[in-house]
């Protein structure tokens, strides 16, 4: 186990998890929302971070982190 700083919220915790337990119902739902809005959206209607961050409510700080994981990258190409 690491000792790491939550991206979501700032605080320090020990786990194996990317962020810490308090933010992880909040991340886990984040992600569940990107993925159904790609889903029924594709990425054609969005331009940039910022307008997919209106249209899903997610923060543009983690949608960024979100669209760098592999799940997302090969799917998602937007000017930042």
């Amino acid at each position: 186990m690491e000792f790491k700083k939550c991206p979501r919220c700032g605080s320090f915790f020990h786990s194996d998890l990317e962020v810490c337990q308090s933010c992880k119902t909040n991340e886990v739902l984040d992600i569940e929302k990107l993925r159904n809005y790609i889903e029924m959206n594709g990425t054609k209607g969005c331009d940039n971070i910022q307008q997919m961050a209106v249209d899903t409510g997610i923060n543009a700080k983690n949608l960024n982190r979100y669209l760098s994981n592999d799940e997302f990258s090969e799917k998602v190409k937007l000017d930042k």
